[in-house]
């Protein structure tokens, strides 16, 4: 996860600086979110097949030949041959995050203790330090690009995962199962049930609402804000921009972690923390709107739209935590065990899709209507996800 986000900020503030437009940036990383979806189909089916263990070897092998490929990438090439590289190779990468993602998140139902409420707390503190260190990874991408260059940072990375996964290959414990009856057929991929697809479908949304700003708008407001023009602007506007994006996912990340503290889940049951995931869906849709407001009643660039943004989207952040925290459970919950990677892997493949919706609808938002245009769309999908949660069953 730490590579995982360094790439990706290393990806778009390097071709940034290279002048591409937010939509040439937005389909750097098209394929990547494809990628999420057909492997969060095809990985659980896999790990049924296969086991989990296997995976979680496949997803770091995976990451590995993604950037040593992408340190072949040759500045004299076309935009567009680069963009063609690249979204490869970001494809490639996009299989490896969730191979290894959805492995870790299905290894927990299976291993966490039976006591009442330790499900959710496994999964919090999965979930939480899982994006608190790919957090740490943005703000390390953008660091890497402005002291040690594109390519020495890409080749450094592969270096310290090809450590890591020899690492896990030696002293990885006991535990993880291997394949699992009944799962060797293709077919099946959605769930029967419909708490699951109507789950997977607010998750959709959920996520759109954040990507259609993090991925392309934000990033480039705040780095077209911060940077001078010169050199040593452009390196500090990395750093800045990179700081702030690492604060906010390391932010997440920790609200997660500490979400059953902060909903007092212990000892309530499922249709409780439900009817929790629809209140807080409700408490999402309002903060992207009204940035939206405040983007444009602004006359350009302002200082206090900057830190208006920055405190909005903070708060964001943590009503978005606890979001995605109730997702992570419920999924769980949900979920049959004899199925689990096939429940799980469908619930990511959603994730995925409202990644790519948000990708997508980042740069193209981005370019039609700059900022109010690009956080009005995250409030419209915020929206969408706060109706679909409204019909999960609250028992």
């Amino acid at each position: 996860m730490l590579s995982d986000g360094a790439l990706r900020m290393l990806v778009l503030l390097h071709f940034n600086g290279l002048g591409f437009t937010p939509v040439q940036l937005a389909w750097l990383f098209v394929l990547y979110e494809v990628a999420g979806i057909v492997t969060n189909l095809a990985a659980g089916w896999l790990a049924a097949r296969f086991g989990l263990a296997a995976t979680l070897y496949a997803g770091l092998v995976l990451q590995i030949a993604a950037l040593a490929a992408l340190a072949q990438l040759n500045p004299e090439w076309t935009i567009a041959a680069s963009v063609v590289f690249v979204m490869a190779v970001q494809g490639v990468s996009g299989v490896a995050k969730d191979l290894s993602k959805m492995s870790s998140k299905s290894a927990v139902k299976l291993l966490a203790p039976a006591q009442e409420g330790a499900l959710f707390r496994w999964v919090a503190v999965l979930t939480g330090s899982k994006n608190a260190v790919k957090g740490a990874g943005f703000f390390l991408g953008a660091a890497l690009l402005a002291t040690a260059g594109f390519q020495a940072a890409v080749w450094g990375m592969a270096a310290v995962l090809a450590v890591i996964l020899a690492a896990v290959v030696l002293f990885l414990p006991e535990g993880l199962p291997g394949r699992m009856k009944g799962a060797d057929t293709w077919a099946g991929w959605r769930s029967k049930d419909p708490r699951v697809n109507r789950l997977s479908l607010a998750r959709l949304f959920l996520f759109g609402a954040r990507d259609v700003w993090f991925v392309v708008g934000i990033p480039i407001y705040f780095q077209a804000v911060l940077s001078d023009g010169t050199a040593e602007g452009r390196r500090e506007a990395f750093f800045l921009v990179g700081g702030f994006m690492a604060l906010w996912i390391i932010g997440y990340g920790a609200v997660q972690a500490f979400a059953p503290t902060l909903l007092g889940s212990k000892g309530q049951s499922e249709g409780a923390i439900t009817r929790k995931a629809v209140l807080w869906a409700g408490v999402l849709v309002p903060i992207p709107l009204f940035l939206a407001a405040a983007a444009a009643l602004s006359d350009g660039p302002a200082f206090w739209l900057t830190w208006l943004l920055v405190g909005g989207l903070l708060v964001f952040g943590f009503v978005f935590a606890l979001n995605s925290a109730v997702h992570s459970y419920l999924i769980l919950a949900y979920g049959a065990a004899d199925r689990i990677t096939r429940d799980v892997g469908f619930y990511y493949m959603a994730n995925a899709a409202g990644r790519l919706l948000g990708t997508l609808l980042s740069g193209v938002s981005y370019q039609i209507g700059g900022l109010p245009l690009c956080l009005a769309t995250a409030g419209l999908m915020a929206t969408a996800s706060w109706l679909i949660a409204r019909r999960l069953p609250a028992l």
